[in-house]
């Protein structure tokens, strides 16, 4: 990993919070990831499933994290298990994590290598009554393959079908939702990354450049600070590409007189950041160009004034909706008879807004958070409106992640970020 050792603290207390939550006498298993194979020998890098990440710290594939708080062995109230290293393995791969370094990473005492899970785990299912099981149920969640988790649940069911099974997703929902002080720091380095990256490219776009060139500047810094690179697939979108929500091909040439689309930003430490902004290719706005931007960011900024503990994320996004019709009337996009004649199911703002105004962030970039429940302190939220004109050649989206606070507004994790149309014509003509 390129990043610094977390402080096990945070993930002691992780796993704390959730076996508090756990029934009686019983146990939770959590897997990581598998590396996906392309083709031949090859294999996409691997990245470590969040769940395992969060309550245990191991970035490593292969391991096993088990939860048993009632165990009546006390060293078997937390263990896991690794792939054993060796001389081998070191040479071709790179060393592993020894008994010793899981123990300093994670804050667990036990540690076994994994050709002992099958015997340990019959120990274990003779002293528990539930299982609970690891399944992915997030609202956008949409998984075609099979995954280790999804293999591990096969097998213990198979094997133990007299065990009751519990889920361990709405547990970590909540918990996952509410960030750690620890955790805000990592998302603020991840944060800081991606602004040292936004001013790298306002300084290098010109008329001529091509969406690549710039994605190619924005990981050259995010790999010198430490970071594996982009956390989602960028979106570097000039022009009319910025029109296609998830427009992600990043080929076309940049040209005088076009905005670009920034949707990109840094991960540190499997730790999100999200970032939108929309620049002129030439370093400066037209009056047009100029009035749209400053209406979303008109929208961002009172948006944000919203997210306080006690918002409900229905309501929230009906309020930004006003607000968003307010500006759209003043660009002479809608008029009131638009307003008036409008389905409330697909309101007359979606024509140019389309999409939600504000996603949970964390370890995942769309993170955990049950949207039917009240927003909390410390939760970090996305705010991101935007406005698209197809039929003028431009979209415009502007995006930060703020924290939700106890009291008053949220603290912005971007607030260094430019964002202000003075300030970014300035440093790109500076």
């Amino acid at each position: 990993m390129k990043y610094d050792l977390i402080d096990n603290k945070l993930f002691i207390k992780n796993r704390k919070n959730f076996m508090a939550q756990m029934k009686p006498n019983s146990l939770a298993v959590f897997n990581s990831n598998d590396i996906y194979p392309i083709s031949a020998d090859s294999t996409l890098p691997f990245a470590q499933h969040r769940d395992i990440f969060y309550l245990s710290g191991v970035d490593q594939e292969e391991s096993i994290l088990v939860l048993f708080p009632d165990c009546p062995k006390a060293k078997h109230r937390e263990i896991l298990f690794l792939k054993e290293t060796n001389e081998h393995i070191a040479v071709w791969e790179g060393e592993k994590l020894t008994k010793e370094k899981a123990f300093e990473t994670s804050g667990v005492k036990t540690v076994y290598w994994l050709q002992d899970m099958e015997k340990v785990m019959f120990e274990l299912m003779t002293q528990c009554d539930t299982v609970y099981i690891n399944t992915n149920e997030h609202y956008r969640a949409n998984v075609e393959t099979e995954t280790r988790e999804d293999r591990f649940t096969k097998w213990i069911r198979d094997r133990y079908p007299a065990h009751s099974v519990a889920k361990s997703n709405p547990i970590l929902q909540r918990l996952r939702s509410v960030k750690d002080p620890l955790e805000i720091d990592l998302m603020q380095k991840a944060c800081n990354i991606t602004e040292k990256a936004f001013r790298r490219v306002l300084s290098f776009v010109k008329p001529g450049v091509w969406e690549y060139e710039i994605e190619a500047e924005m990981m050259h810094e995010f790999l010198r600070n430490r970071s594996k690179g982009f956390a989602y697939t960028p979106i570097i979108a000039s022009g009319n590409n910025a029109n296609v929500l998830h427009y992600i091909e990043n080929n076309q040439q940049c040209k005088d007189g076009d905005l670009i689309l920034f949707d990109t930003a840094a991960e540190y430490a499997n730790y999100s950041s999200d970032l939108s902004r929309t620049i002129p290719v030439s370093g400066r706005y037209n009056d047009r160009q100029k009035a749209v931007y400053n209406a979303v960011n008109r929208v961002k900024n009172e948006a944000t004034k919203m997210l306080v503990p006690g918002t409900l994320w229905e309501q929230y996004h009906i309020e930004v909706g006003k607000l968003m019709t307010s500006e759209l009337l003043g660009l002479g996009l809608l008029d009131k008879a638009d307003v008036q004649n409008e389905n409330p199911d697909w309101p007359a703002y979606k024509k140019y807004f389309m999409h939600g105004t504000s996603h949970h962030i964390g370890l995942d970039t769309h993170d955990y958070g049950l949207l039917h429940e009240p927003m909390q302190a410390n939760m970090v939220f996305t705010v991101e409106p935007g406005i698209y004109i197809p039929d003028e050649g431009f979209g415009i989206r502007l995006e930060d992640d703020v924290v939700i606070q106890e009291d008053g507004e949220p603290f912005n994790l971007m607030r260094n970020i430019p964002i202000e149309v003075e300030e970014i014509e300035e440093l790109m003509n500076s």
